[in-house]
């Protein structure tokens, strides 16, 4: 009985710890705000590692503000400058457009300038009388292609040479093309004959007068010469003749 009585109260008896009794719901709080400080606390160092590194949240947020604000203006100055690239391309279109309606008209008038200086070359040779007195003559004969295939078109002057100035030619003219078709030479004459365009053909010279006109030979024929002949009362009275 003693030996029991020592072994719970003398020295090796049991510990025996006294603590402070606290209510479920203090220590429930006390669980939350610790939790709280925790969870602040680390916060505090993820957002402070995060600045060292350089990854500030605004910052960041200041830099993507400005890219978007930047990325804005770009694409309002590239509206701008398609506009303008747009506008510059019609303008160059309508400049392009007009330089070839220009050069064209350049080119026809430098034909026409050039045929002009024929012409005042062949009155200016008829004005100085030369020839046979009252004679008439035929110059500047051209023959050129036509955009249609096989036709031709001709010009060429003709004039009375000197002799009496009241006098004048009556008759008609013809075109004689002379061509190869088939390996073989062969002749055709304009007017044919029952030409209702024959009318064409009369012409009627006091001073000096162009006598133009086209025609055609038949597809795949080659084109050698042609001679125009003034014709009065049946007799040819001037001809000339141009080689191509």
């Amino acid at each position: 009985m003693l030996r029991r009585l020592r072994g719970r109260f003398g020295i090796a008896a049991p510990r025996v710890s006294v603590r402070t009794h606290i209510p479920w719901h203090w220590r429930g709080l006390a669980v939350v705000v610790m939790s709280a400080v925790a969870l602040a606390l680390a916060g505090w160092v993820y957002d402070t590692g995060r600045r060292f590194a350089g990854f500030d949240s605004s910052v960041s947020a200041q830099e993507v503000a400005a890219l978007r604000s930047r990325t804005q203006e770009l694409e309002s100055e590239l509206v701008r400058l398609r506009g303008v690239a747009d506008a510059s391309e019609s303008k160059l279109q309508i400049e392009q457009s007009t330089l070839r309606q220009l050069t064209g008209q350049v080119g026809t008038l430098e034909q026409e300038n050039a045929r002009l200086k024929e012409d005042l070359a062949a009155f200016e040779y008829l004005a100085q009388g030369e020839g046979k007195a009252g004679g008439l003559v035929l110059s500047r004969l051209r023959v050129e292609p036509t955009a249609t295939p096989g036709q031709y078109r001709y010009h060429l002057v003709v004039a009375l040479n000197g002799g009496n100035k009241s006098s004048e030619f009556n008759g008609i003219f013809k075109v004689v093309a002379s061509l190869q078709q088939g390996g073989k030479d062969a002749m055709m004459e304009f007017p044919t004959q029952n030409d209702p365009a024959s009318a064409q053909y009369q012409v009627t010279v006091r001073h000096f007068r162009k006598l133009q006109g086209v025609f055609a030979v038949p597809p795949g024929a080659r084109l050698k010469s042609v001679e125009i002949r003034l014709i009065q009362g049946g007799m040819v009275k001037a001809t000339q003749q141009v080689v191509l």
